[in-house]
């Protein structure tokens, strides 16, 4: 894959973490700037909140335990009624595109996590559409990590 500019992704840690934040509790909060092209990760065991903006451009990520497979959740807002189906269905074919990209950055920005549980690699990744339509308010799978090294 290997689209990430290692030199416009910033991370930053939760209290400085890093490792010490299991993998079941690890949450991600990934943010860009249309302005740079920057991508900013917050890693944590919480979102970063205080940093989401207006247009609800960022992605929210998070480890599960279902079963016994810890499974990467992604969560990204589309839209709602007010703002138009079409421009949800833009929305949504827009974060489509982007998602390679962001999987990349979660992968590369975490990647010791990934060396210490390398099992991580081959765990499912879904991704939810949020929408107050039905049809776009949908989960998709985005295959597992190792694809996005």
């Amino acid at each position: 894959m290997n689209q990430i500019n290692p030199k416009k992704l910033h991370v930053q840690w939760e209290n400085n973490a890093r490792l010490h934040i299991p993998p079941n509790t690890r949450k991600y909060t990934l943010i860009h700037s249309d302005d740079t092209g920057d991508l900013y990760l917050y890693i944590g065991s919480s979102f970063a909140f205080k940093h989401l903006h207006p247009m609800r451009d960022e992605v929210l990520a998070e480890w599960k335990r279902v079963k016994q497979t810890l499974i990467l959740f992604l969560y990204v807002y589309v839209g709602n009624k007010n703002s138009g189906k079409e421009t949800n269905e833009q929305r949504k074919q827009a974060f489509q595109k982007k998602l390679p990209l962001a999987l990349e950055a979660i992968r590369h920005g975490d990647q010791q996590l990934f060396q210490a549980y390398p099992f991580l690699d081959f765990s499912p990744i879904l991704v939810h559409f949020t929408s107050e339509y039905p049809d776009l308010n949908v989960t998709e799978d985005y295959g597992s990590p190792y694809l996005y090294k």
